[in-house]
């Protein structure tokens, strides 16, 4: 019996909550599964449809974690637990030492929600918390270092990438939606990521507009939504992007992975925004897994994700030049293909079911 304790999971969206689902259904290959997950819209909907027993949690914040803790310390106590995987700090944080002492524990960490000052209360509760589990797991090794910086005992980090849930099959009529969205169009360019500063949205427009006398048929579509929308809405109007660039706010899982199927390059010159850093970035594996070479940024656990020079480039995603460079580089010569037939075979090292040995070999 494995136990999955998770703030974050579908229905939600986000790569957290991608990364928990993929790793609780792998594990599911291994034994029985019991996810104990916070309420969402259209929970029921979705426990419905998984393989998953899973055990939401509903209620304001504040009590939710505790009412989960316990839920979770009863459910240890009762069963025999061969594992439990915490999503975050925040999820083993009232879990006793002498309940985590019963099984092996495995607590995940994704860079910006331990990226706070040595010293400061978040920080000594966050090290007190990640301390607790026989396993600290980083995204990447730019994560790793983050919880070194941090306090976090070194002797229990580990490095286990996240496995990626795709590529997945495309159904006809959003392959024919998404040729018609890129219709005619070189490059294609592709973001899916949550709307906000981190992911450098605003220079990636910028960027389009100067790339246009050099690609005239140049097409850029950016499936997300959050608190950046209507600042790039109303920076598509003001540089005259509407027939260049597509803004999807919303997008359903077919039709999302139909445009990236039929795009050349997935764009995300990630930045650092206060204490929000891009601790691996999984999009550029989902993007990967179906030909699709990469340009990220340089300032967080990108190089984990794409190889650079062999799946893509990494670029200063405050500089647009240094954006601009990498998209003419990424382009010339048609090295786009041979970096997408490159991301596809690296993109195969992540498969779920290679992942979740690493896991299990430290149980």
């Amino acid at each position: 019996m494995f136990v999955v304790s998770t703030r974050n999971f579908p229905p939600d969206l986000g790569g957290i909550q991608n990364l928990m689902e993929g790793l609780s259904n792998a594990l599911l290959n291994h034994g029985p599964v019991k996810v104990f997950a916070d309420d969402f819209e259209n929970s029921k909907i979705y426990d419905k449809q998984s393989k998953l027993n899973i055990h939401r949690i509903k209620g304001f914040k504040i009590f939710k974690k505790y009412r989960k803790a316990n839920l979770v310390k009863d459910f240890i106590h009762d069963n025999s637990v061969r594992a439990i995987f915490f999503d975050h700090w925040k999820s083993i944080e009232h879990i006793s030492l002498n309940e985590l002492k019963k099984t092996t524990s495995f607590c995940l960490i994704h860079s910006k929600e331990i990226n706070h000052s040595k010293g400061s209360l978040l920080n000594k509760r966050a090290v007190a918390a990640l301390n607790k589990a026989d396993h600290i797991v980083a995204n990447s090794h730019f994560t790793r270092e983050l919880a070194i910086k941090i306090g976090a005992d070194i002797s229990k980090i580990k490095i286990i990438h996240p496995g990626c849930n795709y590529p997945m099959d495309i159904n006809e009529n959003s392959t024919t939606e998404a040729k018609k969205i890129f219709e005619g169009s070189f490059p294609k360019i592709i973001t899916i990521a949550r709307l906000d500063k981190r992911k450098s949205h605003q220079n990636i427009l910028m960027t389009i507009k100067n790339l246009i006398p050099k690609f005239p048929n140049i097409k850029y579509v950016c499936i997300g939504d959050g608190e950046e929308k209507e600042n790039l809405e109303k920076l598509q109007n003001e540089l005259n992007l509407n027939q260049k660039v597509t803004l999807i706010n919303r997008s359903d899982e077919q039709l999302k992975v139909a445009l990236l199927n039929e795009s050349n390059l997935f764009l995300m010159p990630s930045i650092i925004h206060k204490k929000s850093v891009e601790g691996f970035g999984i999009s550029y594996i989902e993007a990967a897994s179906y030909g699709v070479g990469s340009i990220g940024g340089i300032f967080g656990g990108e190089a984990d994700a794409i190889k650079k020079d062999i799946t893509g480039y990494l670029c200063n995603g405050n500089d647009l030049s240094s954006i601009y460079e990498a998209i003419i580089k990424f382009y010339n010569e048609n090295k786009y293909k041979i970096f997408g037939e490159n991301a596809l075979n690296f993109s195969k090292d992540f498969k779920w079911n290679k992942i979740i040995k690493q896991y299990l070999n430290l149980i």
